[in-house]
């Protein structure tokens, strides 16, 4: 398994999004330096350039770097973020109709340039996965989303996608069962840590209660990659405060790291 930081921030919609460059950093610095490669993003916000998207024209030169990043790893890769826009091209890269997109997210980014209402990309992204082709929406399921806006629910209901809240998460297995019967043959596991209850966790831009416990994600995790081979992850949206606020919230994400690696 590689580990591949985008300390991408010009997806987010927040006044604060610098902070999750911080936080792709602080987990580095936790990752084995020999499994690690980093993609270079840039400095400059970037321009929409006529597509509806903010700050476009830097979303998309770090797309093409990361993409060519992961063509040239042997393995699987988790992506370690920076804000969610970094998924769209790791789950291209392992795109298929055999693919299931799990998507641990408190809000299921199903917007599209023409309903959402900041225009940042990070609560567009599994939409444009969606709409690229990469992958089936009946093999896409939201979990532990609890911030939905009306067009997102239009989306998801339009393209068939699935849901299961925080209390349906409490069963592992069940919901690795689910996600198998889904008919596919991989998983790709994207975890935007603002999933997590913000009592247990703190490195968040916008933190939303009642979310799901450590304990519980790291056990359906570790329950899906025990039953579908994973094909890539991502790890997003740590916003540390501070460095030292940086070290608390640690142990919960190598965690997450140990669950993915089954």
């Amino acid at each position: 398994m590689t580990f591949v930081v985008v300390p991408q921030w010009q997806g987010s919609p927040s006044s604060r999004a610098m902070r999750l460059a911080e936080g792709a950093h602080a987990i580095r610095s936790d990752l084995p330096a020999s499994s690690t490669r980093d993609v270079e993003v840039p400095l400059e916000a970037g321009d929409e350039q006529g597509t509806g998207v903010a700050r476009f024209g830097s979303l998309q030169i770090v797309r093409e770097r990361l993409a060519e990043t992961l063509r040239a790893l042997p393995d699987a890769a988790v992506v370690i973020g920076g804000d969610c826009g970094v998924s769209a091209a790791a789950v291209a890269h392992v795109a298929g109709p055999d693919l299931a997109v799990v998507w641990f997210d408190a809000h299921p980014d199903l917007n599209t340039p023409s309903t959402s209402p900041s225009g940042a990309f990070g609560g567009m992204v599994l939409a444009s996965i969606i709409e690229d082709g990469a992958v089936d929406p009946a093999r896409v399921i939201v979990a532990g989303a609890r911030e939905w806006d009306a067009a997102e629910e239009d989306f998801a209901a339009e393209k068939g996608i699935a849901s299961v809240d925080v209390a349906g998460l409490a069963d592992a297995a069940a919901f690795a069962d689910a996600v198998a019967a889904t008919g596919a043959t991989r998983v790709y596991v994207h975890i935007d840590l603002d999933v997590l209850d913000p009592a247990e966790f703190d490195g968040l831009l916008e933190p939303i209660p009642f979310g799901v416990s450590a304990a519980q994600l790291a056990a359906a995790v570790k329950a899906l990659v025990a039953r579908l081979p994973l094909a890539g992850a991502t790890i997003a949206s740590f916003a540390p405060e501070s460095a030292d606020r940086a070290v608390d919230d640690a142990p919960t994400i190598l965690r997450l790291i140990a669950a993915l690696r089954g």
